[in-house]
């Protein structure tokens, strides 16, 4: 590969020239240049001189010119440049030592082996000289073009002080591995299993960042499985480690629910980019564990198990420092419901029940019915072909449903204030009631979803209730 040629962007020889006049090595580092080799984009960019990385920022923005804003962090000893759609990181070429109880370091000036010798992994450590002399020459101590072509995450140094030094490193290399697709070096697989317990020093958000990048990868499942095979998914995720394994009693066993999750959380990332709807796969059956029964006549049930999942989402959000938002509200609807569409296969499909499902889901409907068509994950051919057959006859009745009642976010066409208006009656038991009724009567098919028919049902429950009208409709 050309590199002189690679580095077209007009930047490259702006900062190269920018360091010759104040007579500093730089270069262009880390995950551009590895990103440079594997032909993905990028437009954030890392660059280590050796000498002040700030001073090279200051004089780099001032030749960028208008519509360039530099942000200067002193204490670290780095600076950022952004100009259009770029985002330039400089920081001036330095060496580490950690503390054991802390993953952040006492930082020293360094030189350019230094710096390379503190990166986390051989394919970040690589750097691309942009001094005019040297322009396009690759540095790569640790032969990590080698391990991009074997598709390799391996650590420059002993593998051991690389993650008890900064135990996210562990996230990251098999982060790294499953957004590329990429394998872990046996022996820094094993340093990382050694070091798991490391993990506990690290803050929730970061490992929360971490995840969601495993998440959003094309086959979110290969970083799961790494996690747990490594130990630390029981320390970081407790509740789907907990899914693993099979449970015999009677010489009867139930499917592997831990593997059953992965499949249907690939399955869904087959299919959509939503990271949330990813994550309500990985939700979905995480109560199996603690609602799980053995009966002699029906083998094994984990009876409820929708709603009990439903239940336990907010402490897992809140301690794994997931967002507490509608993106919680939204994962714990798709756990509660995703049962429904199944039980409703199972089921005759009735107007009445579809109305319900189209009620409760609202907007998130075809969301819950991807989830669901994942969820199946026999190895039985027929029967997932007979499932997904009777899944599309429910969403063409999803459908048929919503353009005939228009129950999708319905509010039901007379309001607690049109009761409280027309008997001239303050709140009461009676009022919650009436709206209820109203509500059934309209999702089982009783009345249609129209204020006259709402309206004159009002009356009638009114009456039952020795209640008088006092405005006229």
């Amino acid at each position: 590969m050309n590199l002189k040629e690679r580095l077209e962007n007009p930047v490259f020889r702006l900062i190269g020239t920018v360091a010759d006049s104040i007579g500093q090595p730089c270069f262009v580092v880390g995950g551009y240049v590895r990103d440079l080799f594997l032909g993905r984009h990028s437009t954030d960019m890392d660059f280590v001189t050796v000498g002040s990385g700030i001073k090279v920022a200051e004089l780099v923005a001032e030749k960028l010119g208008p519509k360039t804003s530099l942000a200067v962090y002193s204490n670290f000893g780095t600076a950022q440049v952004k100009n259009k759609n770029m985002e330039l990181e400089f920081v001036g070429a330095r060496k580490e030592s950690y503390s054991h109880d802390s993953r952040n370091p006492v930082v020293e000036d360094g030189t350019l082996d230094d710096d390379q010798k503190r990166r986390d992994f051989t394919i970040n450590a690589m750097a691309i000289s942009l001094n005019s002399d040297t322009f396009g020459e690759l540095v790569d101590p640790f032969d990590g073009l080698s391990d991009i072509d074997k598709r390799l995450i391996r650590t420059p140094l002993d593998p051991d002080v690389t993650f008890s030094d900064d135990p996210l490193r562990m996230m990251r290399a098999i982060r790294f591995a499953t957004q590329l697709d990429f394998d872990i070096f046996p022996a820094t697989f094993e340093a990382i299993a050694r070091n798991s317990g490391r993990i506990s020093i690290i803050s929730r958000e970061r490992v929360f960042d971490e995840l969601m990048k495993i998440i959003k990868s094309p086959v979110p499942s290969k970083g799961f499985l790494l996690l747990e095979r490594s130990g630390l998914l029981k320390i970081i995720f407790p509740e789907l480690q907990a899914l693993k394994g099979i449970e015999v009693v009677d010489g009867k066993g139930h499917k592997d629910n831990f593997y059953h999750t992965l499949q249907v959380l690939d399955n869904v990332a087959s299919k959509s980019d939503n990271e949330w709807l990813r994550w309500a796969a990985v939700f979905h059956d995480i109560a199996k564990p603690v609602t799980k029964r053995y009966d002699s006549k029906l083998g094994w049930t984990f009876h409820n198990h929708n709603f009990v999942g439903m239940k336990m989402i907010p402490g897992i959000f809140k301690r794994m420092k997931f967002p507490m938002n509608e993106k919680m509200r939204y994962v714990r609807k798709l756990v509660e419901l995703h049962m429904r569409p199944i039980a409703l296969v199972e089921d005759e499909v009735t107007d009445s029940a579809v109305r319900r499902l189209l009620f409760d889901a609202g907007d998130d409907i075809d969301d819950l019915m991807t989830l669901c068509e994942a969820d199946i994950t026999s190895k039985n051919q027929e029967k997932i072909r007979r499932y997904l057959d009777n899944f599309a006859l429910v969403r063409n009745k999803l459908v048929e449903i919503e353009e005939k009642d228009r129950i999708r976010n319905f509010q039901p066409p007379v309001s607690g204030n049109d009761i409280m208006a027309t008997f001239g009656i303050p709140p009461s038991h009676a009022i919650g009631e009436i709206k209820e009724i109203i509500k059934n009567s309209i999702l089982d098919g009783k009345i249609p979803n129209e204020r006259e028919a709402a309206w004159s049902l009002m009356l009638e429950l009114a009456r039952e209730r020795g209640l008088e009208p006092k405005t006229q409709a």
